[in-house]
């Protein structure tokens, strides 16, 4: 089965297909709508040969819907019928999830995305489990989000925005009872050492996950085996 991979982001949707090797990106942001985005797609894919669809969304996905209008997009996500608008079965998650299954190793794995906003995902044996924990309180009246987000770096620095990325990360594995955290999203770069039982992810991992949201929770225990890396307290290179 061949896969078509959308990771849709504020600035570029990027895709990716089975057997094809460097990503194409697609200029999007705020006049981005959907109708514009299926026409830019299927240009920039013609030629290309695949069964299913895969699209990371960056927002809250209920029932393989997006839950609300993107704030970085143009405006009619939500009554957007994928599948009717590519021709193909199609299966929807919220960005952070599809990066945290391409980011998996085994065992039961938290996923932090630290970007503009705060995503998070658990991924246990094979299973995705999408989380909405950057809400939660966390101190000061402040939530998760306001304090590892973007936000929270500008207003605290990088060296208290990084004390508070290692404690909240090891707070969250030990309460969600993870084996190891995965750090993704764009600020994850910024970090000069890493919390205990965490690693760095990277954003390629999206289209590792997009491929891998077809398999079964077996296979991508299996998948995610073969390239799994120790935990690092500190960052390589």
């Amino acid at each position: 089965m061949k896969v078509l991979v959308l990771d849709v982001g504020g600035t570029h949707v990027k895709l990716l297909a089975t057997g094809r090797h460097t990503p194409v990106k697609i200029d999007s942001g705020p006049t981005l709508t959907p109708a514009a985005m299926v026409k830019l797609v299927k240009a920039a894919t013609e030629g290309w040969h695949y069964d299913v669809l895969s699209v990371g969304f960056p927002g809250p996905i209920v029932h393989g819907k997006p839950l609300h209008e993107p704030y970085h997009l143009g405006r009619g996500w939500v009554r957007l019928d994928f599948e009717r608008a590519f021709g193909c079965p199609v299966r929807v998650i919220n960005d952070a999830a599809m990066q945290a299954l391409g980011s998996y190793a085994g065992g039961r794995m938290l996923f932090l995305g630290l970007g503009t906003g705060l995503g998070s995902a658990v991924v246990d044996d094979g299973h995705l489990t999408p989380t909405e924990l950057a809400h939660l309180p966390y101190r000061n009246g402040k939530t998760f989000e306001e304090y590892l987000g973007v936000a929270g770096l500008e207003r605290n620095g990088r060296r208290r925005w990084e004390r508070h990325v290692h404690e909240v990360a090891e707070l969250l594995r030990a309460a969600l009872i993870c084996d190891y955290v995965v750090l993704g999203g764009g600020n994850a770069r910024k970090l000069k050492s890493l919390p205990p039982h965490a690693r760095l992810g990277d954003n390629a991992n999206a289209f590792i996950g997009g491929f891998r949201l077809w398999q079964t929770p077996v296979e991508r225990t299996r998948a995610g085996r073969r390239p799994a890396r120790k935990a690092s307290r500190r960052r390589p290179g």
